[in-house]
């Protein structure tokens, strides 16, 4: 792979000369927030960044947190790097700081005794750093470059096999029995049992996500069993803990972290998490005790994401002119004259990044554009690069968590991307598990629920593509196990009449199909058929497909699934979304010509 910093400074740092935080604060009648607030991870680094693109080191994948990877610095913009997977393709690259503890020198695994994932196509048992080393011409980061650890501290209190109750990070309403499955210095891996390692997370004794075992049973809340147990409705911990042989986590073990002080307006940077290579302004628009919500200034509200007080993507004002790394400011706040400035359609966009992640730099049209219509209600996804079918997200939501703080139960309203906190019932994500089980169907122990709240709201939703269909991000897990089958009716030998029953959940579901009627798309010429192709998420390569059959709105309309799958040779995956888009098309017209009948009558 070559590596190059394929966005020169130059292109990503126009529109700053102009612009200071000293004059926008004054204008805004603003206050930075406290240096004091930042952790140090946060803020200001205390030594300059020296990785240089081609240095090989060791660290973990972020999108599997159990495994550490080699790793190549694929971009340097001041102190954060884009780090690459070696042997794998591009769309994997993540952007991280030059101090961020989870990047480690080359040999540190086995010197730590720790297991490292070689690149792709070397054997674990043969995989030699020297050897890579001279093959590849490269060379690995010096040890000077990483951030020093304190090997003087208390040793961690958590030991691998203990276990615990964790909140589901990617489903924060959920509480689930967990283990500590790896520690290194003071952090140690949270792993639901038997599930895989895409929801695993680092943490420290102080998060608000651990609780010891018993906690859900102290405060009344349901606690989920782990995949497969033979009665998760009748769990009891004493029989679980002897069956698999393994202890509690004491609670001695666990501490309590103090609540962060950011307050409402405090400005701050802050990541774009649509698009990583950028740092923008940014502002507190609301704080709970562990985290604050981020609102890009000049963006619409939209792009606002709950977040952790201490993720490491949020900083002070004046850092990335500390560190030498650009400051995107609010659009429209500072003269322009950025070579790419009109080439994107989206108003504020640069062009600059793409929905698909590193893999491209830039955009030229809606599709590819990180905050366009079409894509401001997807999650970005990535084909898991361990294969098995599965995807990942890559641009997560942040929901709401179940916080356990000190003897008080501290639950707070949920929020995906855009939606508000609701203080009665929060609002869940729905992900794709492996073999299409969803731990939202599992039976939870002391699952209590109210008869009013089977009646939710459900108009907020952040699709994300599962391998299948896009998923909604905000469905309750009592409607879980139903909307599982929301995509079956493709296969159904009635589909007109199956589609019916979940209209809506597919009007969602695929926001681009919503409202167009069938007479609309009979007139589409060849080109409009593709580009619709073409923004339904995993479907971009099949787009050219459809423009080389010369397949106008008429004859799309004719297409059956068999057609699609079979004659045009796609993919399951993205035939079914065609198929369903096409179903809708003819629904929305007979319900329109239903109701108009009815309106008659």
């Amino acid at each position: 792979m070559e590596m190059k910093n394929k966005v020169s400074n130059t292109q990503v740092s126009v529109k700053r000369r102009s612009w200071s935080w000293q004059q926008y604060l004054a204008d805004q009648k603003a206050e930075a927030a406290p240096l004091s607030l930042f952790t140090q991870s946060q803020s200001f680094p205390s030594k300059k960044n020296g990785f240089k693109v081609g240095m090989k080191l060791e660290g973990v994948d972020p999108l599997h947190p159990s495994m550490i990877c080699v790793l190549t610095v694929a971009e340097v913009i001041g102190y954060r790097l884009r780090l690459h997977i070696d042997g794998y393709a591009e769309c994997y690259d993540f952007w991280v700081n030059a101090d961020t503890a989870d990047i480690r020198p080359a040999g540190w695994c086995n010197k730590n005794h720790h297991k490292l994932h070689p690149p792709k196509g070397y054997s674990e048992t043969d995989f030699d750093w020297q050897q890579y080393l001279q093959s590849t011409r490269s060379q690995a980061a010096p040890q000077t470059l990483f951030r020093t650890h304190n090997s003087c501290s208390a040793p961690c209190p958590f030991r691998v096999g203990m276990k615990l109750e964790a909140v589901d990070r990617k489903n924060p309403s959920l509480v689930c029995v967990a283990s500590v499955t790896d520690v290194i210095e003071q952090r140690f891996l949270i792993h639901f049992d038997n599930w895989d390692d895409t929801y695993d997370y680092w943490c420290d004794s102080s998060s608000p996500y651990i609780h010891p075992v018993g906690w859900c049973e102290e405060h009344g809340r349901p606690l989920t069993a782990p995949q497969g147990h033979p009665s998760p409705e009748n769990f009891l911990w004493e029989e679980y803990l002897e069956d698999s042989n393994s202890t509690a986590a004491p609670s001695s073990a666990f501490t309590t972290r103090a609540p962060h002080g950011f307050q409402v307006n405090h400005r701050m940077e802050a990541v774009d998490r649509r698009n990583p290579m950028l740092v923008r302004v940014a502002t507190v628009t609301d704080t709970e005790d562990y985290r604050v919500k981020v609102h890009y200034d000049g963006w619409s509200e939209q792009f606002d994401l709950w977040c952790d007080s201490d993720l490491c993507d949020l900083h002070p004002v004046g850092w990335s002119q500390r560190t030498g790394h650009p400051l995107d400011p609010p659009p429209g706040s500072a003269p322009t004259s950025s070579p790419s400035q009109g080439v994107c359609p989206t108003p504020g966009c640069r062009g600059v990044g793409h929905i698909k992640g590193a893999k491209y730099t830039g955009h030229h049209s809606s599709f590819g554009c990180p905050y366009s219509d079409i894509n401001i209600r997807k999650e970005a996804v990535l084909p898991d690069r361990l294969g098995e079918g599965r995807v990942v997200t890559f641009v997560p939501v942040t929901t709401t968590p179940v916080y356990h703080h000190g003897n008080q139960t501290v639950s707070r309203g949920g929020s995906c991307v855009e939606a508000e906190p609701q203080d009665e019932l929060p609002v869940l994500p729905v992900e794709k598990r492996r073999r299409m089980t969803d731990r939202m169907s599992q039976s939870t122990k002391m699952l209590h629920v109210k008869q009013e709240e089977e009646e939710l709201n459900i108009t907020d939703f952040v699709p994300e593509f599962d391998g299948l269909s896009v998923c909604p991000a905000a469905e309750s897990s009592l409607h879980a196990a139903l909307h599982q089958s929301v995509f079956l009716s493709a296969m159904s030998p009635q589909p007109g009449r199956d589609l019916s029953l979940c209209w809506e959940q597919h009007r969602k579901l695929l926001p681009g199909v919503a409202g167009v009627h069938a007479d609309a798309v009979q007139h589409w010429s060849v080109q409009q058929v593709s580009e619709f192709i073409e923004s339904l998420t995993g479907c971009e390569e099949q787009a050219k497909q459809f423009t080389d059959e010369q397949i106008d709105g008429r004859a799309f309309l004719l297409l059956t699934q068999r057609d699609i799958v079979r004659i045009m040779s796609i993919k399951l995956g993205p035939a079914l979304k065609i198929y369903n888009s096409i179903l809708m098309f003819k629904h929305a017209e007979d319900q329109s010509q239903s109701e108009a009948g009815g309106t008659g009558s």
